[in-house]
């Protein structure tokens, strides 16, 4: 009887369990040689980048970059076919799409696709990597080198420029150290300090004038 407990109970959780999108990417002697990125169907990321790393970074996306990378893998039909272009070109790392919902699970590795909204899916995990690494090295440089500062700021500012940063403000604890302590140059105060202006209130994107009827 309790084993028959159990078993509906662990169906019941896989049944009850949100969509979630895993990816994975294995590249020798890249950095990092290893990423994996967990997207819940709500915008929660875990991302880490080892198998068995017990201290994995979490943070939100916001609902329009969630619910743009659902739609993605909807239209490549949750993963249930092959995404490898066939084609011969250099390794440029194994990458693993999978997709799971309660009990359905499909997940496809390949190089190098051709197909135009699995390049856009891969353009979303990348661009969750990249900030990530910006993230850590902001952290990093925050703590242990305090001249090196700027020259990451830079980048993160080129990134926001470009709107290449996922999650965002999960910057601002560190923007405001920075820009609140005098032990950093003057010229990261300052820019620390900008950055995280235009991270608590964006621009909205200018319209075009209107033209005349």
């Amino acid at each position: 009887m309790k084993l028959l407990l159990v078993l509906a109970l662990s169906l019941a959780s896989a049944l009850s369990a949100a969509p979630q999108l895993f990816y994975s990417k294995y590249f020798k002697g890249s950095v990092p040689e290893y990423v994996e990125i967990r997207v819940e169907r709500d915008g929660q990321v875990i991302y880490q980048e080892a198998k068995d790393d017990d201290n994995p970074i979490k943070i939100q996306l916001d609902h329009a970059s969630a619910d743009q990378m659902f739609a993605l893998a909807e239209k490549l039909d949750r993963f249930q076919h092959p995404l490898e272009s066939g084609l011969k070109i250099a390794n440029l790392g194994l990458k693993t799409f999978r997709f799971t919902d309660g009990e359905e699970h499909h997940e496809i590795q390949f190089n190098y696709s051709q197909d135009l909204d699995a390049q856009a899916l891969l353009e979303c995990f990348e661009r969750i990597t990249e900030t990530e690494r910006e993230y850590a090295d902001l952290d990093r440089t925050a703590h242990f080198d305090k001249l090196g500062v700027n020259d990451v700021l830079l980048q993160i500012e080129a990134s926001w420029d470009r709107n290449r940063l996922a999650a965002p403000e999960q910057f601002l604890p560190l923007l405001d150290r920075v820009a609140k302590n005098d032990s950093y140059l003057h010229i990261s105060q300052e820019r620390a300090a900008e950055i995280a202006e235009a991270i608590r209130n964006p621009k909205s994107p200018e319209k075009s004038p209107e033209k005349p009827q």
